[in-house]
């Protein structure tokens, strides 16, 4: 009877020693005396005690960091760039079986991929077009990957670390193109307001009265300064009308004043009136 109860705690020990719990995120792979038996979980499981082995794999995503690598661009230009991988376990048993570790071989593959995309593009186009590049190395890397059961969901470039030199040439760079774009914003502006003016211009040529108003707002706005002394000139259209009178009252026959006559002249008209009396 004894060694009824024996045998019966050692069953029982046999099997609450090959119970497992998994979360909701995790699979336990198994094997069973050497070969592949699938995947488990989650929940509580049973694994046989001393026959089977299994290895956990999280299905959540995994933030895998790429450290900087030294990467010379298509226009010779050294740089250190590194990025972030974002990825997941589609099939855990894809993951354990066909690779020995999928960390360790997608972190690798992150690097070369990283460096082999990045030395056929130029520093412009990595600066420019950085969602571009990141949608390449998301597509090779999670193309290369699928064999093992791993999804690569995002690749981003961190971090772009240029030469001290090509910071200061790009700094260069980027001060002539703001002259220049401020250059074109003057010239314009200039254009506009040279249209502007030559149809104030026109308005104002076709009125007489129009440029009198303006010289009268212009010393307006001079005296609205409270300057001690101002100089301006005075256009000749304010005495036209005085100069149009003038010359009308010429024409209409006004007599001219009688010339003068000179001192040396007066005497000798005195004497011809006496030798006339």
């Amino acid at each position: 009877m004894e060694t009824v109860y024996v045998g019966l705690g050692i069953v029982v020990a046999y099997l609450l020693g090959g119970l497992r719990v998994l979360r909701e995120y995790e699979r336990g792979v198994y094997f069973f005396l050497g070969r592949l038996w699938g995947a488990k979980g989650p929940g509580l499981i049973f694994l046989p005690p001393l026959f089977a082995r299994m290895q956990k794999v999280s299905l959540r995503v995994v933030a895998m960091d790429i450290p900087p690598q030294d990467v010379i661009t298509r226009d010779n230009i050294s740089i250190k760039v590194n990025a972030v991988l974002y990825m997941k376990v589609r099939d855990a048993v894809r993951a354990v079986n066909e690779v020995e570790n999928y960390l360790y071989a997608t972190s690798q593959l992150a690097q070369t991929t990283l460096r082999s995309v990045l030395g056929e593009t130029e520093l412009d186009e990595l600066l420019m077009n950085r969602e571009k590049i990141n949608a390449i190395l998301k597509t090779i890397i999670d193309k290369r990957t699928e064999d093992w059961g791993v999804e690569v969901s995002a690749v981003e470039v961190k971090d772009v670390d240029l030469p001290p030199e090509m910071k200061r040439a790009i700094a260069r760079q980027a001060e002539a193109e703001r002259e220049r774009r401020a250059k074109v914003i003057n010239a314009e502006g200039e254009l506009q307001a040279s249209e502007k003016l030559a149809q104030a211009a026109h308005i104002i040529g076709a009125e007489p009265a129009a440029i009198q108003l303006r010289y009268l707002q212009t010393v307006t706005e001079i005296a609205s300064e409270n300057n001690s002394t101002t100089i301006f000139p005075i256009p000749l259209d304010l005495f036209r009308a005085f100069l149009e009178a003038a010359g009308t009252r010429v024409r209409a026959g006004t007599p001219a004043l009688p010339e003068k006559t000179s001192g040396d002249a007066l005497p000798a008209a005195r004497s011809e009136q006496k030798a006339k009396v």
